[in-house]
């Protein structure tokens, strides 16, 4: 509960044109955009991954975004690029793992949305790399975009309430 807290006056005291890095090891992942960072006070944090939103698990390459994230973050020491909390006490950032951007690495598998809901919040260049991320990833039906109309997990959750 303490945690939260702290993450929570943290999110208050940084505008959105400032950020916080997070780091630590990731000792889980929830979903294809939600992981657990343990950091060195031995304090987890959630983190869910900014711009992007993947299959729920029960949709339709769900299991496979998981996996997916996973190997790509499971068990290493990430660095998380921070400056909002969401309505669910989670931080809100961009993960890298050494130089690779996980979650632009997700949505070019094929395995998550650029979530333009909330792409003002990115930096220009994000909003860019993350839109023909996934251009890309349609045009060569990698991952999701096999399935000739995926269902965005926006969409899925709505129809499933």
């Amino acid at each position: 509960m303490i945690k939260y807290i702290v993450v929570l006056l943290a999110s208050l005291l940084f505008s959105p044109a400032q950020a916080a890095i997070l780091e630590g090891r990731v000792v889980g992942v929830a979903d294809g955009d939600t992981i657990t960072v343990l950091d060195a006070s031995n304090t987890q944090y959630k983190v869910r991954l900014s711009g992007i939103d993947a299959p729920e698990k029960k949709q339709p390459f769900g299991q496979v975004s998981k996996k997916s994230l996973s190997d790509l973050v499971y068990n290493k020491t990430v660095q998380v690029d921070w400056s909002k909390v969401d309505r669910y006490s989670r931080i809100v950032g961009k993960v890298w793992v050494n130089d690779l951007d996980a979650n632009l690495e997700q949505v070019k598998r094929g395995l998550a949305w650029h979530y333009t809901k909330y792409s003002n919040e990115q930096p220009l260049e994000d909003r860019h790399s993350y839109l023909d991320a996934q251009e890309d990833a349609r045009a060569s039906q990698a991952g999701l975009w096999v399935e000739p109309n995926p269902i965005p997990p926006w969409d899925w959750r709505k129809a499933t309430r």
